[in-house]
């Protein structure tokens, strides 16, 4: 039974492989081909190419120009791509607000400066 078990378990864990995601833009193409699922290696050497003649990719559905790579592959592997290698920044906190600014009334203003004469 434990035989069984591991059997199971060892086959359950080959089909769930958790690839990591790959830039196009940068990749050769055995990294892109062991990285993407569907793609092989020929694909790959065409995504290449198809980025060193015609330039970096601007969006993940711009593979669909690449010959022999369709709307239905990009679907299934568009998750696994990547555009660049950063990663967005999270968005900046709003700045604070200004402190307003000390309102010193006219009366006594005039006051404070009747005080100040006498003073003098």
């Amino acid at each position: 039974m434990k035989r069984l078990f591991l059997v199971l378990f060892a086959a359950f864990c080959s089909f769930n492989v958790i690839a990591s995601p790959v830039n196009i833009n940068t990749a050769d193409a055995k990294t892109i081909s062991d990285a993407l699922s569907g793609i092989g290696l020929k694909k790959a050497e065409a995504i290449v190419k198809y980025r060193e003649t015609k330039g970096e990719f601007k969006t993940v559905e711009d593979l669909v120009n690449v010959n022999g790579i369709g709307p239905k592959t990009v679907e299934k592997i568009k998750n696994d791509i990547l555009l660049s290698d950063t990663v967005a920044a999270p968005a900046a906190a709003p700045a604070p607000a200004p402190a307003p600014a000390p309102v010193e009334p006219s009366a006594d203003k005039k006051a404070d400066q009747k005080i100040e004469e006498k003073a003098k």
